[in-house]
Formats: structure tokens, sequence, C-alpha cells
């Protein structure tokens, strides 16, 4: 988000809206303080599901960092409801668990990372940043995880079929290069640098192919893109 500065025609960077969801009272005050310390604004936290639900529909936040093992309801539940409500919502799991199951029922539910509570403040600050601009960040090891499962999805036939139209919508040639570099599993930092443009553009035509194929997210983006085969060379 940017704004004008008194008409200069200078830009000035507006802070990261943020919002914190987790059971454990102190772990929850810590990673606010960080957020805020670091220039962040947190503008809630919760600590169970539902209370998770109804504050981020008021505050409305750019990102929310959300433990998966909620009382009320499920950090999974919380994702899916206020992804399904907006989908703009970048969503950065941090949970105790690295299990395999978890990780892919969060990205299923609209998460768009998964960081462990093993990470660094710092690699907490940078995921948040990067979650922000709409990259894939995950604790290393699982990104490979979910790429994979993104394949496996693609090519079941029921997911496949019928939920398109039979003629997709056409995408530039830049459209489609920075499609097929999604669906290899390079960050957009990676893209950026792979075709010699900024990550901005990079975000900017991730966006408009999303609005052109009406998708929501990353995790259809890239299903997308495999079923037509754009991730082999």
């Amino acid at each position: 988000m940017t704004a004008d500065t008194a008409g200069t025609g200078e830009t000035r960077q507006e802070p990261i809206r943020v919002m914190v969801v987790d059971d454990h009272p102190m772990w929850r005050d810590a990673v606010a303080r960080d957020l805020g310390e670091s220039g962040f604004d947190v503008v809630a936290t919760a600590g169970d599901g539902e209370q998770a639900v109804r504050r981020a529909l008021a505050a409305a936040p750019d990102v929310l960092v959300l433990d998966l093992n909620l009382p009320a309801k499920p950090g999974v539940q919380v994702c899916k409801e206020l992804v399904g409500a907006d989908p703009a919502l970048r969503v950065l799991v941090l949970s105790a668990s690295g299990e395999h199951a978890d990780v892919l029922e969060a990205v299923k539910s609209g998460a768009t990372g998964y960081l462990l509570k093993s990470a660094s403040t710092q690699e907490l600050l940078d995921a948040v940043r990067r979650t922000a601009a709409g990259d894939p960040v995950f604790t290393p090891g699982l990104a490979g995880l979910v790429l994979g499962e993104y394949r496996r999805l693609a090519a079941e036939p029921a997911l496949a079929a019928g939920a398109r139209k039979p003629e997709a919508p056409r995408l530039t040639d830049r459209e489609t290069e920075v499609l097929r570099l999604v669906a290899k599993g390079l960050s957009y930092k990676q893209i950026a640098e792979r075709l010699v443009i900024s990550h901005r553009t990079v975000q900017n035509h991730v966006q408009n192919t999303l609005g052109k194929l009406q998708l929501h997210n990353r995790v259809e983006l890239v299903r997308y893109a495999i079923e037509r085969g754009l991730d082999e060379d």
C-alpha cells in the first residue's frame, strides 16, 4: 500500500496490517510485540478460533499470523472462513507442528505460507513481509512437499474437470512466462531475478493472471498451471 506524500509525487509505504492468533497469551503477546516494534501495524489479536473470525472480519488485516491448534474452532477452519470471505487476505500459519498432514491441510484451507515456531524472530518478520507481498513462505523442507501436493491435486480427474470454462482466457507471453515459473515453485523474488524485472512487476503479472482466470489464490493458480503442463520443461 502506498500513499502520495504532500503532492510531491513521492510515495510512502503504509505499514502492513497484521493480526496474531494464538491460544497461548505469552507467545501471542511476544509475537505481537516483536511485530509492532519492527514497524508492523498489529490491528488485532485473538486467543481462540471464534474470536479470531469475528475480530479479523472487523479489523481487516493484510496478514493473519495463525496458529492451527485453537480452542472453539480449529485454525484450518478459521483460515478457510476468512479467506473465503476475503480472498485477498494472506495467511501465514505459525505452528509447532511440522507434520506433513497439518501443512497440507493448512495450504488447502487457503494459507499462503507455513512457518514452524522454532523459527527465529528475524525469520518470522521476513516471512510476514514476504507473505504480505504474496510470496509463499515455508519452513525449509516443506516447500517441496506442498508443490508435490499441487501436482497430485492437479492430476485428479475430479478436480481437473468441470469447474472452469472450456476456453481459457488469453494470457500475454509475459504472464504465461511468470505463471510457468510460479508452477515450478519459484518465489516472486526468484522469478524477478530470473526474468530481470522488479518484484512488484511479478506481483502485478500474477494479480492480472488471477483476475483473467477468475482464480482466488496461488494454490488455485499453481493447480491451473500444472493441469496445463506449464511446470514441465
